[in-house]
């Protein structure tokens, strides 16, 4: 599987069109359905790798995408999400700056 291609586990005849925001994998149980023992297992069976990582990130924001900024009628939250996102990265980046400020007194 190349660059652009889609997943091995897609095919055509069985899911129809490809859906971007779709895991074609074997269905696994939900996070919220493991058992506190069953936990090690479940995260054990997860695939850590840089490739598999990548393919979570861009399901993710293709669900985003279809739900907050494609549809016909969607509203303010899209953005609201994108530039709350920014003000918090800005922020992170900058705290070394802004922590200084706070021991210092002004007369």
């Amino acid at each position: 599987m190349g660059f652009g291609d889609y997943p091995a586990e897609y095919k055509p005849q069985v899911h129809g069109p490809y859906d971007p925001a779709r895991y074609y994998g074997k269905p696994d149980t939900p996070l919220g359905q493991v058992k506190l023992g069953e936990l090690g297992s479940w995260f054990g069976r997860r695939n850590y790798s840089p490739r598999a990582m990548t393919a979570a990130t861009s399901r993710a924001f293709w669900r985003w995408n279809h739900k907050y900024i494609l549809p016909k009628k969607s509203n303010m939250a899209g953005t609201l999400h994108v530039l709350f996102g920014l003000s918090l990265f800005f922020y992170v980046i900058n705290y070394p700056r802004i922590s200084t400020h706070r021991i210092m007194r002004y007369h």
